[in-house]
């Protein structure tokens, strides 16, 4: 997502939770919790399965991801790969979904009086509407 993975983060799926492990806290113990380190999305899932993925628990940002396609991994191609996208990231610690509509009403509206705070928070790059392939694919090799 181009996030910075510094925020709470959990997947969900077939009733069981995965976290990172110094995340977990007092779930740890839970029996529906596992440390994310020790699995593979591939081991877990399926073709035509859906699963959650909630990432920065205070802002809400909740995922719906559904399994489209299982293909064999290409010989000399370095994986995860993203093949295709749309729209840019919603931006970090922008008050959740909510946050992110008041973001984009404000820098939709250059005479709005928040403008000019938005914008330089934002960045004068920012374009909603802009999705970068080379760009996730750079930021995958270096997760």
């Amino acid at each position: 997502m181009g996030w910075t993975n510094s925020h709470l983060h959990e997947f969900l799926i077939k009733g069981q939770r995965y976290r990172d492990l110094e995340q977990m806290y007092e779930d740890v113990d839970e029996p529906d919790m596992h440390d994310e380190q020790e699995f593979r999305l591939k081991k877990l899932v399926d073709e035509g399965d859906v699963f959650e993925y909630e990432y920065d628990f205070g802002d809400c940002r909740q995922h719906e991801i559904a399994v489209e396609k299982v293909m064999e991994p290409e010989a000399g191609v370095r994986y995860p790969l993203c093949l295709a996208g749309e729209r840019a990231c919603p931006l970090e610690d922008c008050g959740g979904p909510w946050g992110y509509d008041e973001l984009l009403k404000v820098l939709g509206d250059p005479g709005h009086e928040e403008y000019e705070h938005y914008r330089g928070w934002a960045g004068e790059d920012f374009d909603a509407e802009r999705f970068d392939l080379e760009k996730a694919n750079r930021a995958l090799k270096r997760a």
